[in-house]
């Protein structure tokens, strides 16, 4: 069986390929560097992060994206020798703009140099390629109407103005032809994320609906020619959890068809696991695939209905893999653990080194914790709704305007933080510092107040999370006693749904460590280890 979700944690949008027996799955990653997260696997069941794409300033520079945007949606495809990639820079989110630009590039291989970007357009996000039986090449986004009340965190359904087709020259490197509006949507509204196959004759358009919230669905059309006009699914939705708020994988929508070499056929979606009593999905948007049916040449989940399964059958043969319950990475390497990222810059070395003290990762402090520019914090999404996270550092502040710690991250508006600096009556302390969902303004509390006093040498920080509850610890000075810091905390905030709101945020939770120094000096801290462990 497989089971869902496929890609735990903070995974959206996921766009999906087959080449031969190998499948590839391309989530979007927003403001987190390097973009574009692509898993691999052989059966369906079990997957590998294998690649980020775009890892270098020609490519991608988010330096100033707010949060939540950056890379949205991501298209991966393949055809005449190539893997070819879609995606959207989105520059702007308040406000009745979007400033959306798409790009293209190309790779023979997954695993190797992708080329650098071939603008598109920027007429929306949500891009995608299609290469039809012809050889022709065709380009899709949904398109973006400034001219209505369409604030971010509450959209109105005339800002999702259609889908757009275009053929594209890979020759000429640019769209070619006329701009067809080919599908307005269903009544649902907020049509996006348009993807396009062909089977029998018929061109099929599956597209999310209803938003990133409760009311997300996947929308299916179908069309004898590629610019339409296209008929609706008899069911409207291939996939939605909208009218059943007791299913175990909410948020459905937004996913794309593959088939098996054998033929069968499944589609994935996102998905997102909300915990009670406030429905949050602490885990974010993740990666599901559900299996299907062909009948009288539409698709239908195999199960009947609309609503995503947790269990869904795999292709014959393939068995899961039991993944480690505790993973501890040290820093010996010549590059982060595969999981880690950073955020918006291409330039980490001015955030970070591997280098300078052999076995530590050494980040420099830059700007504050939240900046839209240079924040030296490296994380990991967090994939399950418990678990437990340690680190230690050396770190000798000089000013309260230094400060080195572990985090559980969602933006500048959600965070929580261990965190060792200086006080001037206490010394060296270790405190927290929190913010809860502030927004627009970010104003931090400080629940351990002005902290406790720490001995000489190196700190260990850890940091439980219990569904919605969070506990920090602390131990040096030789003792191997950890010590709780302050009061429980609310980590269910450390969501979509917390602050601002489901449509407000897209991202995920991260558990990672940071240093800021708000003198300019970019005083150094110097990390030794980093444990992830799930909790029972």
């Amino acid at each position: 069986m497989i089971r869902n979700p496929i890609l735990p944690g903070f995974n959206p949008d996921p766009s999906i390929c087959r080449v031969g027996e190998d499948y590839y799955i391309a989530t979007s990653t927003f403001e987190w560097y390097p973009g574009v997260q692509i898993h691999h696997s052989r059966d369906l069941v079990n997957w590998t992060l294998v690649r980020r794409p775009l890892e270098r300033a020609s490519q991608l520079d988010m330096r100033g994206n707010p949060d939540s945007c950056g890379i949205w949606a991501p298209c991966l495809s393949h055809a005449d020798g190539l893997f070819w990639l879609v995606y959207t820079d989105v520059k702007r989110f308040d406000g009745n703009f979007k400033d959306a630009h798409n790009y293209i590039v190309t790779s023979p291989t997954i695993e190797g140099e992708w080329s650098d970007p071939v603008y598109i357009n920027s007429s929306g996000f949500d891009p995608s390629l299609f290469h039809d039986d012809d050889g022709r090449r065709w380009f899709l986004n949904m398109q973006w109407n400034h001219r209505t009340e369409s604030y971010g965190g509450a959209p109105k359904h005339p800002a999702f103005d259609g889908i757009l087709l275009q053929e594209w020259d890979p020759k000429a490197r640019a769209l070619k032809g006329p701009v067809r509006n080919i599908f307005a949507g269903s009544p649902l509204g907020l049509v996006e994320g348009p993807h396009l196959f062909k089977r029998n004759g018929w061109y099929y358009l599956t597209t999310a609906e209803g938003g990133t919230g409760y009311e997300h669905a996947v929308t299916m059309a179908r069309s004898r020619a590629i610019e339409g006009p296209y008929e609706m699914h008899p069911q409207t939705h291939l996939i939605t959890s909208k009218d059943h708020p007791n299913a175990v994988l909410q948020r459905a929508g937004h996913g794309q068809y593959v088939e098996t070499p054998a033929g069968e056929a499944y589609h994935t979606h996102l998905c997102g696991r909300p915990l009670p009593p406030h429905r949050r999905c602490t885990l974010g948007r993740e990666t599901a695939i559900q299996k299907c049916i062909w009948e009288d040449d539409w698709l239908y989940l195999v199960q009947g209905g609309v609503v995503p399964d947790v269990d869904v059958p795999a292709p014959t043969g393939a068995e899961s893999i039991e993944k480690p319950t505790r993973i501890e990475r040290t820093f010996d390497k010549p590059s982060l653990p595969p999981e880690f990222q950073w955020l918006r810059t291409p330039h980490p070395e001015r955030l970070f080194s591997l280098a300078e003290r052999p076995g530590h990762l050494r980040l420099f402090g830059r700007e504050s914790i939240g900046s839209w520019f240079e924040h030296s914090l490296v994380a990991r999404r967090q994939e399950h709704h418990s678990f437990r996270t340690e680190t230690v550092v050396e770190f000798e502040p000089d000013t309260y305007q230094q400060v080195a710690g572990l985090t559980h991250y969602y933006n500048r508006h959600k965070f929580h933080a261990v965190v060792v600096t200086l006080y001037e009556k206490l010394g060296r302390v270790v405190t927290i510092f929190s913010c809860a969902g502030d927004f627009p303004h970010g104003r931090m509390s400080f629940p351990a107040e002005s902290g406790v006093s720490v001995p000489d040498g190196s700190i260990h920080l850890a940091m439980e999370i219990r569904d919605n509850d969070l506990q920090f610890f602390w131990r040096g000075g030789g003792s191997n006693d950890w010590v709780a810091l302050g009061p429980m905390l609310d980590a269910g905030v450390i969501s979509d749904e917390g602050g601002r709101g489901e449509h407000g945020s897209f991202t995920g939770a991260f558990a990672g460590i940071f240093a800021f120094d708000t003198s300019g000096r970019a005083k150094p801290a110097d990390f030794g280890h980093f444990v992830y462990e799930v909790l029972k």
